[in-house]
């Protein structure tokens, strides 16, 4: 086992503080800066200096850090091929992920697990995409499906394995009486001058459509803040305004809504990843869990457009 002092010391430099990692770990602040000290004087050299009133990694710990990685990922890949030699013996499997993938992608994946593993018991927590990172280093999670943001770690990470999984297009959603309903397809700029109901500013959905919307030579004009996409679809049936929504969201039935498609080059869409630890893709409830990801996409690349929100 690597002592878990370690990834402690991962968590905080992911983090960047130690209240931070304490949340992520489930620890408390004082039990992880008990461990850090302990590690430090067990190695001889300082892991944490001062920084103002925070603290900043040394260049021991740095040093450390890049070693660790390495290490992490040779103990994934033993833990995987101990797997493969009794897979029924495979206790748990960690799922994390957005909301709209905790809703339309990861049932899918635990009812597939459970027939392959009968005696694993599956988790599923839904997180924001950078929280499903520190959940992954923190040892809570095991394999995350997140919507690609600039704020996540780059692909280069050494610490994950990412994978591109499917492309969810951007419908836009307008009353059912609009006259750009019944369309094929249209511009997102042939909306440019509707009032808009958009996701709180600082969320990855807001960002998702200021870039949209600026990539189609406009600025939206925000009408309303919705962070729930049953929200938006009820001020939108109510006439408030015009939302993106991904292909993915289920909007509920009876709102007098309908989903546009959009065309153009690009065509609007967030693009979703799964991510693991680095080194742990073989494992076989993870390997599991990706396969039916991989099926459950193949399947919504091809399935056709609901012209209503039902």
């Amino acid at each position: 086992m690597i002592d878990r002092r370690l990834n402690v010391l991962r968590v905080v430099a992911a983090c960047g503080t130690v209240t931070a990692a304490a949340e992520a770990l489930k620890f408390s602040p004082s039990a992880v800066s008990a461990q850090l000290r302990s590690l430090a004087g067990e190695l001889g050299v300082p892991l944490l200096a001062q920084d103002g009133r925070g603290v900043r990694l040394t260049e021991s710990a740095q040093t450390l850090l890049a070693r660790a990685a390495e290490l992490y990922t040779l103990w994934e890949e033993i833990r995987g091929e101990l797997g493969d030699t009794d897979p029924d013996q495979i206790r748990s499997l960690r799922l994390c992920g957005f909301s709209t993938a905790a809703s339309a992608l990861l049932p899918y994946v635990v009812a597939k697990v459970r027939d392959v593993h009968p005696q694993c018991t599956v988790r599923i927590i839904e997180a924001d995409p950078e929280e499903c990172f520190e959940l992954l280093l923190a040892q809570q999670a095991d394999l995350a499906v997140v919507v690609a943001t600039a704020t996540l770690p780059p692909r280069t990470d050494t610490r994950f394995d990412q994978q591109s999984l499917l492309e969810d297009p951007l419908d836009l959603l307008v009353p059912a009486e609009h006259a750009l309903v019944g369309r094929g397809s249209v511009l997102l700029s042939e909306a440019a001058r509707e009032p808009w109901i958009m996701d709180r500013p600082g969320r990855t959905h807001h960002g998702l459509v200021l870039t949209a919307c600026a990539n189609a030579g406009f600025t939206p004009s925000v009408a309303h803040e919705s962070s729930e996409w049953d929200t938006a679809a009820a001020l939108v049936g109510a006439g408030l305004g015009v939302a993106l929504i991904p292909r993915l969201a289920r909007i509920p039935a009876g709102d007098r809504i309908a989903r546009v498609p959009l065309g153009g080059d690009p065509t609007p869409a967030r693009h979703v990843l799964t991510a693991v630890r680095r080194g742990s893709r073989r494992q076989p409830a993870i390997a599991t869990a990706l396969a039916a990801l991989a099926d459950i996409a193949c399947l919504r690349a091809v399935k056709p457009l609901p012209e209503r929100g039902t």
